[in-house]
């Protein structure tokens, strides 16, 4: 069992990755398929060392084969093995056939699911796999349903787990709910985004022993972000360090009513290094925002002129938090994208951006769905059912650096591979997040990180805060401002 990489696949650069194995290398599929029955059972056995009774789904794939050959080899140890076939066993592949006749050999009686299952300690799912393209139908679905109301028996996917679309991580009318899914040869993308991560579980590795250099014959579509790689810019500073080399970060945002936001991305710019912060906002609510945090500069601007004498020392902007979308609000957007330094374009800015549509090299863009669908006129249950697609036509359409957030954030430049970053949780779902993460990326750039780093790191740096925060004090009830403590200490422990 390897350590979870970092590149992820299409399902088809997957199946090329296969084929490559058996054509070159003298690997049969058989011989992967028994290796990858192998693999399940080392990763049931390690997840659940005192499993004695083990239920194994088949389908008529070669996912089914991987079961078939999970099940003969636990077959042949001290397990109580249960194997149920679903679909028309007449259109098994001829791999997957013989597995089962293996298995068959073994005296271990197949049965066919009817409405319930049998009581056991563990179920495995190898009834599609990754060539799903349609929705899930018929007793697949019916036995789906089943698994995921059993709450006594946890799940092992082999591959994927069933009904989830492998290349988007859309649900195809059902899906297996996995405890643990894990994956051969390579990482399908869709597992880390969309509907993904709550389907998958805990995601396991094995590429069934293939030859690295077949790697280096495909260009992965997608990458994880690693802070141990991504990150080097966050490296201990020099003992003569002084303010004047970190950086001034401006925050443009808080119209009336919402200062709060641009307060919360001010923070989140210094505590990950920003040299200087200033607040750009309402004059109402200069006096206010730094009572606080006093090391925050808070400058009132009421028109766009009182905004050029604090761009000029600036080396980075962060505009959008509590922004409006009043003619103040557009204005200052305007204002601020004329000066070509790297920009942070969040909330309202966006709003604004998707009403007179620009193109531009110098700013991260960091949308919701909710405000992709604006960017792309479309509709946001469009923009989830193909992340990956909607991130990289938001780049083409307004360049620069395209982040879409949401469970897998992307991040895009215009460039193989898509970066993605799988930190966060459910607690993130309250207000004020995202100006945490545009203060982030604010804070980064203005320390000199290129607009891509600055997107990567500052997109994990937020995901994992975020998880720490969970940690300590669970999700329900988890606030913007929770954040902030975990940031300075992560954006200090790379090194």
């Amino acid at each position: 069992m390897l350590n979870v990489p970092h590149d992820l696949y299409t399902s088809e650069q997957i199946r090329q990755l296969e084929n490559i194995a058996i054509n070159e290398h003298n690997l049969s599929a058989s011989v992967l398929m028994s290796r990858a029955g192998r693999a399940g059972l080392d990763s049931l056995k390690r997840h659940w060392p005192h499993t004695e009774r083990i239920l194994i789904l088949c389908g008529t794939g070669n996912n089914g084969g991987d079961g078939f050959e999970l099940a003969r080899q636990a077959a042949t140890g001290d397990y109580c093995v249960m194997v149920m076939q679903v679909g028309d066993e007449s259109k098994l592949t001829p791999t997957a056939q013989a597995a089962r006749d293996a298995l068959i050999a073994t005296g271990t009686e197949i049965q066919r699911f009817k409405d319930k299952l049998p009581s056991t300690d563990i179920i495995v799912d190898a009834l599609i796999g990754t060539g799903l393209n349609r929705e899930v139908t018929d007793d697949f679905k019916a036995i789906i349903k089943v698994i995921n109301h059993n709450k006594h028996s946890p799940v092992l996917s082999l591959d994927l787990p069933s009904g989830l679309h492998a290349d988007t991580g859309n649900v195809l009318g059902a899906a297996v709910k996995a405890t643990i899914t894990i994956s051969f040869i390579g990482l399908n993308k869709g597992i880390f985004t969309g509907d993904g991560p709550n389907y998958s579980g805990k995601t396991c590795f094995d590429s069934l022993d293939i030859p690295s250099i077949i790697y280096k014959r495909l260009t992965p579509i997608a990458q994880r972000v690693s802070l141990e790689k991504d990150g080097a810019r966050l490296a201990p500073r020099e003992r003569t360090g002084h303010k004047g080399l970190y950086g001034h970060l401006l925050i443009i945002g808080g119209d009336h009513g919402m200062p709060g936001a641009a307060r919360l991305a001010a923070e989140a710019g210094a505590r990950v290094g920003s040299g200087l912060t200033s607040i750009a906002t309402r004059t109402i609510h200069e006096p206010l925002l730094n009572l606080a945090r006093p090391e925050l500069m808070c400058h009132g601007i009421e028109n766009a002129d009182d905004l050029v004498p604090l761009l000029r020392p600036t080396n980075a902007i962060t505009i959008g938090p509590g922004l409006g979308q009043s003619a103040w609000g557009n204005s200052l957007f305007q204002k601020a994208i004329e000066t070509n330094k790297p920009i942070v374009v969040d909330a309202d800015a966006l709003n604004l951006l998707s009403k007179s549509p620009q193109h531009h090299d110098h700013w991260v863009l960091t949308p919701h769905p909710g405000e992709a669908a604006r960017l792309l006129d479309c509709s946001s249950s469009e923009v989830q059912s193909d992340r990956f697609t909607a991130v990289r036509e938001l780049q083409s359409r307004y360049g620069g650096i395209a982040v879409l957030k949401g469970s897998g954030s992307l991040i895009h430049n215009g460039e193989a591979p898509t970066r993605l970053s799988s930190w966060g949780n459910p607690g993130m779902g309250s207000g004020g997040m995202g100006d945490v993460l545009a203060g982030v990326i604010g804070g980064l750039l203005a320390q000199g990180f290129p607009l891509m780093d600055a997107a990567c790191v500052g997109v994990t740096l937020h995901g994992m805060a975020a998880d720490k925060a969970a940690e300590q004090d669970g999700e329900r009830g988890m606030l913007a401002m929770d954040l902030l403590p975990h940031l300075r200490h992560l954006a200090n422990l790379i090194y």
